[in-house]
């Protein structure tokens, strides 16, 4: 039987407030309801998953600093810090464990400020605007990077060709 692979998320500041806050944006689903959604999904892919949420960009950086020989991978959600926080971009670019940043929304159709990401560039991958989603194809995608599963091709999927036209 394969080793169990562990994976930690990661909730930024106000992400609490899921299912109230500005849920034309966010969503109607609580944090409750998209922890035990995740719960789930976790079981089903045979993962064990740590979720913890902070407002705390400082628990956060503790969080991922500490992540290193507990956790397969992660999956982050930092909230507004996506767009400030060099300090949480440094310290995922300090562990060895790929990180896979997701958001509910979809930051690049969103104010001006919000399609800049400091977090992306330290990221094997990033999820926007997909909803829950999101955190089912970040776990999915944590597994198929630390070997958890191997379908060949990311999901399964299989090469196609890619030729130039013909003239």
């Amino acid at each position: 039987m394969a080793e169990t692979v562990h994976a930690l998320i990661l909730q930024g500041p106000n992400l609490n407030l899921l299912g109230s806050r500005e849920p034309e944006i966010y969503g109607a689903l609580s944090d409750r309801d998209l922890a035990t959604l995740v719960g789930e999904w976790s079981r089903e892919l045979g993962l064990e998953t740590t979720l913890i949420q902070t407002n705390s960009e400082g628990e956060l950086l503790d969080l991922v600093h500490g992540a290193a020989g507990r956790f397969d991978f992660l999956v982050v959600n930092p909230g507004a810090l996506t767009h400030t926080s060099l300090a949480l971009r440094d310290a995922l670019a300090a562990i060895s464990l790929p990180a896979l940043e997701v958001h509910l929304s979809n930051i690049h159709a969103r104010e001006e400020w919000r399609r800049q990401s400091w977090i992306s560039s330290v990221c094997r991958g990033v999820l926007v605007g997909l909803g829950p989603l999101g955190y089912r194809l970040a776990l999915e995608a944590g597994l198929v990077l630390v070997g958890g599963r191997n379908p060949g091709l990311p999901f399964g999927s299989k090469p196609s060709s890619i030729s130039s036209p013909s003239p």
